[in-house]
């Protein structure tokens, strides 16, 4: 069993974050030259394609769980197999 559900729009703006972290301590330790700006498009890139991620994902998630609770409900309903009196 899954201790939690996995997000992938979370994991897409985390990984967005991360590169401009890096991109930036990249700079900060005097490895390459970062521009102030680039963080701009990396971050609202990491955005939009989370929340395009956690849309889907969400859709998925809701579409399985009502095919499997329209599956669950086979058996007949409680007022056909006699335990409680039709009024």
């Amino acid at each position: 069993m899954l201790r939690h559900e996995f997000r992938p729009g979370r994991l897409i703006v985390g990984l967005a974050f991360a590169g401009a972290g890096v991109a930036y301590l990249g700079a900060a330790t005097g490895r390459w030259e970062t521009e102030w700006f680039v963080a701009i498009p990396v971050v609202l890139a990491g955005l939009f394609f989370g929340a395009i991620a956690g849309v889907l994902s969400y859709i998925i998630r809701r579409r399985r769980e009502r095919r499997i609770a329209s599956s669950e409900n086979t058996e007949a309903p409680a007022s056909t197999s006699g335990s409680q009196a039709i009024r």
